[in-house]
C-alpha cells in the first residue's frame, strides 16, 4: 500500500462514504478506568448544571444568563448592562483558558466536559445501551424487519429521550429567565403561558434532534473547535496517541497467536483487533494519528488497554501522549508558547479581580439636560438641570437617598421632595438642579463631584460637567 492510499481516510469524514451518505456509528459500551473516571466528572457536572440555576447566594441566582432582559448572574454576582465590559473579560479569560488547554493537552476539554459528549456519552447512549444493547445488538436491530419488539424498543427509547430534551429545555429555562419565574411558569400550568410552552418545545424538538439524529455531527460537523485544534496542537501537545513505534516496529501490525514471541517475530504490539475503532464514538480509527473528528474521550485508550492485558503485553499502546514523546520519548515541556498563553490569562485574571473588587453596588449616571441652558439667580447663582439614574445591584433597597456636592461648593435641590428609593435590582430615574456660585467656577465648563448617600452612608461618587454663565455667550 503505497502513502497516498494510507492518507485515503482524511479525504472524508468518518461519519461520511464515499458516496456521501450518513455513515452511522455503534461505538461498542465503553468500560474500563478511563471511563469509570469520566462518569465520576459527567456526574459531577450535571449535578452543577441542573441545580445552579435554584441556588441563591444573598438573593441572587448562582448562574442565570437573561439575555432578554440583559441581566446576567456569574456565581451569585450579578451584572447589568453597564457591567459588560466585565462579561467580555470573563469571556475573553474563557477563551484563552481554553486555547491554552488545547495547546497543551489537545481536545480533552471535548472528551470530559463539553455538555454535547456529557449528554451524548453519559446519558443518552447509556439509555440506548440498556434498551436497544450493546453495538452488536444494535446493528442486528437496525437492520431487523419492523416487527413487535423493534416497534416496543424504539417507542421506549424515543419517549424517554424526547422526555430528557424536555427535561434539559427546562433547565436551559431557568438559566435564561430565571428559576422562580419557571417554577411560577409550573405551578400556573401550561394554558397560563401558551408561549412559553410552545418556546419550551421548539427547543426540546432541538435537544431531540442533536441526541437523537445528530450526534456526533455535531462534534465533526458543526462545532468549530475540532478545526481550531489543528492550528493550536504540535508536535509536544498531549493528545490520545497511539504508539505507532512500539505498535508496528519492523513487521508491521499482526493478529495474535497464541504463545508467539512477538518480540523475536519483529511484530508490532498491536493485534489488530480493531477494538479502538468500534469502541470509538466518532468512529475513527486512533492508528491514522490525530484528526478533527477525535474527542480525546479515552475509550480507545480503555479498549486497548483490556485487550494488552488479555494477550500479556504492556499497556499504554494507546495513551495520553506527545508526538514527540513516541518519536523520542521525551517528556512534557512548559514551551515558550505555552508560557505565553498562560501569562496573557493570569494578566487578564488579575483585570477582572481588580475590576470586580472596585465595582460599585449602586451604579449612578449623571448628564445634564442637553440643551437647557444655565441659568442666573440671584447673587451670582448659576444652577443646571440635571438627570440622575441609579441602578441598584444589590438584593436589599437602597432608601433615603441623598445627592451632595463635593466640588466645587454648592447645593443639591432635588426636583422630588419624597425619599428617594431604590428598589433591589431595579433602576429609578430622576431630576434635580445644582447650583454654585460663579465665584467657585474656574472656568465656562466644569467638572463638579457628586456624592449619592443612602442615609449616612456613602454608596456612589460620580461627576458631570457644569456650565458657566459665559457657555451661551
Amino acid at each position: 500500500m503505497d502513502i497516498l492510499d494510507e492518507e485515503r481516510f482524511r479525504d472524508r469524514i468518518s461519519t461520511v462514504s464515499e458516496e456521501g451518505k450518513r455513515v452511522w456509528i455503534y461505538p461498542k459500551k465503553p468500560s474500563g478506568r478511563y471511563y469509570d473516571y469520566r462518569k465520576i466528572v459527567s456526574y459531577i457536572l450535571l449535578t452543577i448544571l441542573v441545580i445552579s440555576p435554584f441556588i441563591k447566594i444573598d438573593g441572587n441566582q448562582f448562574l442565570m444568563f437573561n439575555v432578554l432582559e440583559r441581566r446576567f448572574n456569574i456565581f451569585g454576582f450579578p451584572f447589568w448592562p453597564q457591567d459588560f465590559y466585565l462579561f467580555v473579560i470573563a469571556m475573553i479569560i474563557g477563551v484563552v483558558f481554553i486555547v491554552l488547554f488545547t495547546a497543551a493537552f489537545g481536545r480533552i476539554f471535548c472528551g470530559w466536559i463539553c455538555p454535547q459528549t456529557i449528554f451524548m456519552e453519559m446519558v443518552f447512549r447509556r439509555i440506548e445501551y440498556w434498551i436497544d444493547g450493546d453495538r452488536g445488538a444494535q446493528i442486528r436491530l437496525d437492520k431487523q424487519p419492523w416487527n413487535a419488539d423493534k416497534i416496543k424498543k424504539r417507542v421506549l427509547k424515543w419517549s424517554i429521550f424526547f422526555l430528557i430534551s424536555f427535561f434539559i429545555a427546562n433547565i436551559f429555562l431557568a438559566y435564561i429567565i430565571g428559576s422562580d419565574r419557571l417554577l411560577q411558569y409550573i405551578s400556573q400550568g401550561p394554558t397560563a403561558n401558551i408561549s412559553t410552552l410552545i418556546s419550551l418545545l421548539i427547543f426540546t424538538g432541538i435537544f431531540y434532534f442533536i441526541f437523537a439524529w445528530f450526534r456526533e455531527q455535531v462534534c465533526i460537523i458543526a462545532c468549530p473547535y475540532g478545526r481550531l485544534q489543528g492550528v493550536l496542537l504540535d508536535n509536544k501537545s498531549i493528545v490520545v496517541a497511539y504508539d505507532y513505534k512500539r505498535g508496528e516496529k519492523e513487521k508491521g501490525r499482526a493478529k495474535f497467536k497464541k504463545n508467539e514471541d512477538r518480540e523475536a517475530s519483529g511484530k508490532g504490539d498491536c493485534i489488530d483487533c480493531f477494538q479502538c475503532v468500534n469502541v470509538c464514538p466518532t468512529g475513527i480509527d486512533i492508528r491514522n494519528g490525530t484528526q478533527l473528528e477525535c474527542i480525546n474521550c479515552t475509550a480507545c485508550m480503555d479498549a486497548c488497554d483490556e485487550i494488552m492485558e488479555a494477550v500479556n503485553l504492556p499497556k499504554g499502546l494507546i495513551r495520553y501522549a506527545s508526538e514527540e514523546n513516541i518519536e523520542k520519548k521525551a517528556k512534557f515541556e512548559f514551551t515558550p508558547r505555552l508560557k505565553g498563553y498562560t501569562a496573557v490569562l493570569v494578566i487578564l485574571i488579575g483585570v477582572l479581580v481588580g475590576l470586580l473588587f472596585v465595582r460599585s453596588d449602586v451604579e449612578a449616571t449623571v448628564l445634564r439636560i442637553p440643551g437647557q441652558l444655565p441659568e442666573q439667580l440671584d447673587n451670582n447663582v448659576i444652577r443646571n438641570v440635571f438627570t440622575y439614574k441609579l441602578i441598584n445591584k444589590t438584593t436589599s433597597d437602597k432608601d433615603a437617598i441623598s445627592f451632595k456636592l463635593k466640588s466645587p461648593k454648592g447645593e443639591i435641590q432635588t426636583v422630588k421632595k419624597n425619599e428617594i428609593v431604590v428598589p433591589a435590582q431595579e433602576l429609578i430615574e430622576g431630576t434635580f438642579f445644582v447650583e454654585i456660585h460663579s465665584a467657585e467656577l474656574e472656568d465656562n465648563r466644569n467638572k463638579i463631584i457628586i456624592e449619592i448617600y443612602s442615609g449616612d452612608k456613602l454608596i456612589e461618587t460620580t461627576s458631570a460637567t457644569f456650565l458657566g454663565r459665559r457657555s451661551y455667550n
